[in-house]
């Protein structure tokens, strides 16, 4: 199951709340680390479950290299790029997540 931690402030000058912290403490709650997972679990559950690994690709006009990969499994160690990862969560959990491909038209 997918599960979510992060933390949201709003501060505006028509807001009847005013925040219950001090500088400091929005100072450390800014460079916390936000980690999404979906332990054990395919992260796919629907979507083209009949094609061997979904991939989309985009073909787009402005972009530095020909080919560029998107990770999403969540897993890539060079996050928000492809690095492969989703290789071992698919034999792992029989998902059949893969990449989104922006192509340079």
């Amino acid at each position: 199951m997918a599960s979510m931690v992060g933390v949201g402030l709003s501060f505006g000058l028509s807001s009847p709340l005013k925040p219950q912290f001090k500088t400091s403490d929005v100072n450390h709650l800014a460079r916390r680390m936000v980690v999404v997972r979906a332990e054990g679990a395919p992260i796919n559950p629907e979507i083209r479950k009949t094609e061997e690994k979904v991939v989309d690709a985009v073909v787009v006009t402005e972009l530095a290299k020909p080919l560029t990969a998107y990770c999403r499994c969540w897993r890539s160690g060079t996050f928000p790029l492809c690095d492969g990862a989703h290789a071992k969560h698919n034999k792992a959990t029989g998902d059949n997540v893969g990449p989104l491909l922006l192509k340079k038209q």
